[in-house]
């Protein structure tokens, strides 16, 4: 097997031994160790990284290799354990740390794993942080502390204080949820969910006869492909509608993606999360929402029916998050499952998705299909055109010219919007392809236009 090992600003990740191997964590680890004691340094205080890992096998490994990379250049470790990624990112801000390292590859499977990293706020590095740490990893740039001031080592949960913070938030109310006396599936994929999902339930009143969990230990070995999609998701919504449970909950290995199945076993898709979310919030916040370029339009039409705004970024978290701040948004998302809620923190987060989703339920009196068919309805086509060896900035360029003038927007590959549908081109930092989203309020017309953009494409790239 080659190499594996994708260094980004987004991350760094790889197959665990066949190119993230000891060597590549402590080189990155290294670098970010010394991006992290500049920063501190600023500010006159002493380096401080928690760390925390989803279920992965390989976790444990790569969480000691990397704590004492960090140590040995001189960082305090506070080591999280098995956690969710947004648990991490709270955790940092709760300690006022100096930042964060997760160790998940989040959907990827579970050969693969990543380290994902911080800054001081809790907040994924943004793409000038995270090319100052490349540019010390590739020059191999590394802090040596001396044997009398090695960083300390701390283990600490913080899955109490993530849940706590969400039960303080003044829109939920556990008891309300409660008398409603839920009934709630979980599929969390042998991952850290499993052991957050069950913990959030109980405190928001969801009694333990009522839970039933599929794949909630946190072995790590997937029982099915980590990316909540219909697809993998076959056993939640058969469970769902055999048991009649009134909604189904399913997250990524890291939990801060979700997925939802309406009562009677429909998969409502991981586009209408961050809708449900809005259209609970909305009710006791005013104030824009933020969202990237590919994500449905469903949250534009909510929006308007609330007299609310909604802006756009460029595809990732970070982006997202950069233009709630720019905006002063009250939420934000992606149509990936990730819900964003400042009140909380500034990332991607399915346990607040579960309790405003589960909150909005009780407040309604209303089952979460009734919500479903209320809603927008549009279809979403999701396509890869082959590029070969032609440079996908150029052939994007190439398409942009030809629909120069009407509503393309480029800030991000290609987006071109229609009186009722846009499609999304987008190059693969990954693979030699251009990603294609086409919408549109039917899924002939999605297919249609997804079908007139790759011809397109495919023609340019020929």
């Amino acid at each position: 097997m080659p190499p594996t090992l994708i260094a980004s600003v987004s991350g760094i990740r790889g197959i665990f031994g066949h190119g993230l191997d000891p060597e590549a964590l402590v080189r990155y680890a290294g670098a970010y160790a010394v991006w992290t004691r500049r920063r501190a340094a600023l500010v006159g205080r002493d380096p401080v990284v928690v760390l925390g890992r989803d279920a992965r096998v390989t976790g444990e490994v790569c969480a000691s290799i990397v704590a004492g990379a960090l140590r040995s250049a001189g960082v305090d470790v506070v080591d999280a354990g098995l956690a969710a990624t947004p648990t991490v990112e709270m955790a940092v801000a709760a300690l006022g740390a100096s930042g964060g390292v997760v160790l998940s590859a989040s959907h990827n499977p579970p050969e693969w794993n990543a380290l994902k990293l911080l800054d001081e706020k809790g907040e994924f590095l943004g793409p000038e942080e995270g090319e100052e740490v490349l540019r010390f990893a590739e020059s191999g740039q590394a802090d040596r502390a001396p044997w009398n001031a090695l960083g300390s080592y701390r283990q600490e949960d913080f899955l109490d204080h993530h849940i706590e913070r969400i039960l303080a938030l003044d829109y939920i109310d556990p008891e309300s949820i409660r008398r409603r006396d839920f009934s709630v599936a979980i599929d969390a994929v042998n991952s850290v969910g499993g052991v957050a999902l069950p913990a959030l339930l109980a405190r928001l009143g969801v009694r333990e006869e009522r839970m039933r969990c599929l794949h909630c230990e946190p072995t790590g070995l997937f029982a099915h492909p980590a990316e909540p999609l219909p697809e993998h998701l076959v056993e939640l919504t058969d469970l769902v509608a055999e048991t009649g449970a009134d909604v189904g909950l399913a997250v990524d290995p890291d939990a801060d993606r979700l997925a939802l199945v309406a009562d009677g076993g429909t998969y409502m898709g991981e586009e209408l999360t961050q809708v449900i979310a809005a259209d609970f919030l909305w009710r006791f916040r005013s104030g824009p929402f933020a969202t990237n370029l590919s994500s449905s339009r469903a949250i534009d039409d909510v929006a308007a029916s609330f007299g609310q705004p909604v802006f756009r970024s460029p595809v990732g978290e970070i982006h997202v998050v950069r233009k709630m701040q720019e905006t002063g948004a009250v939420l934000g998302g992606e149509g990936n499952g990730g819900v964003i809620l400042p009140d909380l923190h500034y990332g991607r987060d399915a346990l607040a998705g579960a309790a405003l989703v589960l909150q909005h339920m009780a407040n309604r009196g209303e089952a979460l299909s009734a919500m479903k068919a209320r809603l927008p309805r549009y279809a979403l086509s999701k396509n890869k055109a082959p590029i070969g060896d032609r440079d996908p900035d150029a052939l994007l360029a190439a398409l942009a010219a030809r629909y120069e003038g009407g509503n393309a927007n480029t800030i991000d590959g290609l987006k071109i919007d229609f009186d009722d549908a846009w499609v999304h081109l987008r190059k693969s930092n990954t693979e030699p392809i251009v990603r294609l989203y086409a919408e549109a309020p039917s899924e002939e017309r999605a297919a249609a236009l997804a079908a007139r953009f790759l011809s397109e494409i495919e023609a340019l790239a020929s």
